[in-house]
């Protein structure tokens, strides 16, 4: 018992600092030089991927027909309707694309960190998906047109209209994109956080000794669980961000509310 105390603590599990890296060359650290390299490898990929279609596809083009299917389909023509979907299609693509790849080198040999785990790049996708959506909100029914569609919902009693104006205002210019950068941080920072300390808490267990070396390969295991929990949660945050994305495009551009 006392071996295990003094183990403890001895013990610095992982914190904030997991996520500071010091500049490589610069101003330049290593979350944006992943930033930029995801940005390479989803063009690459889109690029070799359509040189040579073909009416019967092979295996690599009805791959990447499947993934192209499931923002074209389930995202944009599902939440922003058949008459004005295509035209969105790139957006939505480009976002859900981006983030699988930065939320999927979290688990990547070597690479092994999520670059949505800094906040900084969710908040400048979200005010980027902000400024668009509003922008086509306003391109489809002018200022005032658009202020009303967005603020007021048809058919609400007079008694509670500026009530539900300041609700609604509020949700859809303020909380809208604040949801949508602190959730693909928050599930990329805690995942992060979560797999770094089972891997660092099984390798203390394991060369502490005594009594610590039992639970090791417990945690070790645990920690291998983690990150294939971790890689599904990294995919669904991926589909949500550009899946909401499309349903506030959908909304602005809506006849009704």
């Amino acid at each position: 018992m006392g071996t295990f105390v003094l183990a403890a603590e001895e013990f610095t599990p992982p914190g904030q600092g997991l996520f500071n890296y010091p500049p490589i060359f610069g101003d330049v650290t290593k979350p944006m030089v992943l930033a930029v390299l995801s940005l390479v490898i989803v063009a690459a990929v889109f690029t070799l991927g359509t040189r040579k279609l073909a009416i019967v596809p092979g295996k690599g083009q009805f791959a990447l027909e499947s993934f192209y299917n499931i923002p074209r389909n389930s995202m944009a023509r599902d939440q922003i309707g058949s008459a004005d979907f295509k035209r969105f299609i790139p957006l939505i693509l480009g976002l859900f694309s981006f983030i699988l790849v930065n939320n999927l080198f979290a688990i990547v040999p070597v690479i092994q960190f999520p670059t949505m785990s800094r906040i900084g790049f969710p908040i400048a996708l979200a005010l980027f998906v902000y400024v668009f959506y509003h922008y086509a909100g306003f391109k489809k029914h002018g200022f005032a047109g658009y202020i009303k569609h967005a603020a007021l919902p048809p058919g609400v009693p007079m008694f509670i209209a500026p009530l539900i104006i300041v609700i609604e205002i509020a949700q859809k210019f303020l909380v809208q994109p604040l949801s949508l950068a602190l959730r693909v941080f928050a599930a990329m920072f805690a995942g992060h956080l979560i797999i770094a300390l089972t891997a660092v808490a099984a390798e203390f267990m394991l060369f502490a000794g005594g009594a610590l070396v039992v639970p090791a390969p417990f945690v070790f295991v645990a920690g291998i669980a983690f990150t294939f929990l971790e890689a599904l949660i990294q995919v669904i945050q991926a589909y949500v961000f550009a899946l909401l994305a499309a349903v506030y495009i959908g909304a602005a551009i809506a006849e009704d509310h």
